[in-house]
Formats: C-alpha cells, structure tokens, sequence
C-alpha cells in the first residue's frame, strides 16, 4: 500500500512538474522563479491529494520539511520581489 502511493505521489509531482515546465517555454514566460512557485503550488496539491485518510506513513511525515523548506525560499523570492518593486526610501 504505501509503496503504491509512493510511486502514484512521485508520478504527480513529476507530471506536474514537466507540465508546468512546458507550458512556460511554449507561453515564454519561463522563469525560475515562476518554475518553482508553481511547482510548489503542484507540489502541495499533489501532497493532498494523495494523503492517506487514516494513518500517516513514515515517508509522508518526512514530506513537512521539504514543505516548510519550500514555503521558506518562496517567502525569500516574494521578499525579494515585494523589496524590488518598493521605490527606494533612502
């Protein structure tokens, strides 16, 4: 069972990852930036959808860090971008 969702939750993240990759060269709007925000979003959907409704395996525990990991360089690249677009006040 849990190798079953292992491979169903690397399938999704991997799907969604080359669907949002072409999609951004075909529209030109890559950016890697761009890539990893929607990556992320994939990343969490995919996270969802696939957990388990009764028990939480040990893989699916060790999935939070690479979360907060990714909410933390997202929070960077929104920091940086916010920084960017301010006018400079000094």
């Amino acid at each position: 069972m849990t190798t079953e969702r292992q491979v169903q939750f690397v399938s999704g993240v991997f799907a969604w990852k080359l669907a949002i990759l072409l999609l951004l060269v075909v529209t030109g709007w890559f950016s890697y930036e761009l890539f990893f925000v929607t990556a992320l979003v994939g990343f969490l959907i995919v996270a969802e959808l696939t957990s388990p409704v009764y028990i939480r395996p040990e893989w699916r525990r060790r999935l939070r860090w690479i979360i907060l990991l990714g909410i933390g360089v997202f929070l960077i690249i929104l920091s940086s971008r916010t920084m960017a677009a301010l006018p400079e006040v000094f």
